[in-house]
């Protein structure tokens, strides 16, 4: 078995999300560069929390650097389209070649799909009908609009079936977990744009799901998934392997094994880390410096155990902790500087100030000293990015615990570099 250091498996993992890729100048992005991160790393969670952003465009701003967001929005919504919306790590954007790769989830829907979505199903599958038809004959839709032409075309009927605005909704996100519908994008307000199939995605990859062959649990299917997985990581265990599509352990496990046969991925010991498999085509760099500040909801850090293990950064999403329980803040940002993780950054969008407020900064041990500018220098370029005019740091902002302490948030003041 070959031997990895920790840092050799650092760099690579770098390397294979993206992170040492040339970057354009401030804003000079092209849909060729969106399209080279959606290459790098396959999958594109999606929240809506809005803090600082939405969170399926700061993994570009992380590998970009300032771009023009609606680079990424036409390649979601307009053809052709080099992204579609499904069920992948959570709610995520995906190419389109990956969508009917996860047939087994949608065959699912009708047992694993959350309760609501299931009931309906059960108590009122004419009326799943009914919305199938419609965002069929009408959509794109959002669910509101759904609901408005049903009550046109599909009256309450009180001596039948009735129905209400979170049935509909349930109906909606049903058909499109299994797969019978699809996304055009969302609007402006997060709302998801029901489409039928002959609108999104490709022909090709649609007809690939419709005409699926073969059980629903396909092996080729879950050997892709981890493909891509595998490449994305640039190393991974098999935890890391599963994680990324999230899929069951027993089903990347063979697919493991006959990627080992073919030689394209390599087992590989990496101290202080369960084994683990270095995909054969992966660079491992001698030396890197990267800089990036990372969504909560980054594929460099999904797995928090595997950057526990290779960062030694213990990362957790405080956001639906009690603000008197959180250790780093609310909507907390991984620094990426040289080959570590050296801060955890609590930042805020005050678009009504036009600043971007960075409530405290919680330092790593060991963090070096040029860290700091390159933060700010960070900081300023992702307010630019974001049409505000400066940075307020927090007048106490800054800790060296690596691990907790209390909240110190305080007067502000501007960044070294704040343009407001």
């Amino acid at each position: 078995m070959r031997g990895l250091t920790r840092g050799q498996a650092r760099r690579v993992a770098i390397a294979a999300q993206g992170f040492l890729d040339p970057r354009p100048e401030p804003f000079g992005a092209t849909m060729r560069h969106v399209q080279r991160v959606i290459d790098r790393v396959g999958v594109v969670q999606i929240d809506s929390v809005n803090v600082v952003a939405r969170s399926q465009y700061l993994p570009f701003f992380s590998r970009l650097g300032p771009y023009d967001t609606a680079l990424l929005d036409r390649a979601r919504d307009r053809a052709p389209r080099r992204l579609v919306e499904y069920w992948a790590h959570e709610a995520s954007l995906i190419p389109p070649s990956t969508w009917p790769l996860l047939d087994h989830r949608m065959r699912q829907a009708e047992t694993k799909a959350w309760g609501g979505m299931r009931r309906v199903l059960a108590e009122k599958p004419e009326l799943v009908e009914s919305v199938f038809a419609e965002v069929v004959a009408r959509g794109p839709l959002t669910a509101r609009q759904v609901e408005t032409a049903l009550a046109h075309d599909v009256p309450r009927m009180k001596d039948h079936w009735g129905w209400n605005w979170s049935e509909v909704k349930d109906c909606l996100e049903y058909l499109f977990w299994a797969g019978r519908i699809s996304s055009a994008g969302r609007t402006s307000q997060f709302e998801r744009r029901y489409a039928a199939l002959e609108v999104t995605p490709p022909p090709a990859f649609r007809d690939a799901w419709v005409n699926r062959p073969g059980p629903e649990h396909d092996p080729d299917r879950y050997l892709e998934l981890v493909r891509i997985a595998a490449r994305a990581h640039g190393v991974g265990t098999e935890r890391c392997l599963a994680d990324y599509f999230r899929i069951g352990r027993a089903h990347a496990r063979p697919a493991i094994e006959r990627l080992v046969a073919d030689g394209e991925l390599i087992p590989v010991s990496v101290p202080g880390w369960q084994p683990a498999w270095l995909h054969a085509e992966a660079r491992i760099p001698r030396r890197v410096h990267a800089e990036a500040l990372l969504s909560p909801f980054d594929s460099l850090v999904w797995q928090r155990d595997r950057i526990h293990a290779l960062w030694d950064f213990h990362y957790r999403i405080e956001i639906y902790t009690p603000a008197h329980r959180r250790v780093h803040g609310y909507y907390v940002l991984p620094f990426l500087h040289g080959e570590a993780l050296v801060a955890r950054c609590d930042l805020k969008a005050d678009r009504a100030a036009g600043v971007l407020r960075c409530h405290r900064v919680t330092w790593q041990p060991g963090a070096p000293m040029e860290a700091r500018a390159a933060l700010h220098r960070n900081l300023d370029s992702m307010a630019d990015w974001l049409g505000l005019d400066g940075v307020l740091v927090s007048a106490q902002a800054e800790t060296g615990d690596g691990g907790g302490g209390a909240d110190r948030s305080g007067t502000e003041k501007p960044a070294s570099a704040a343009r407001g």
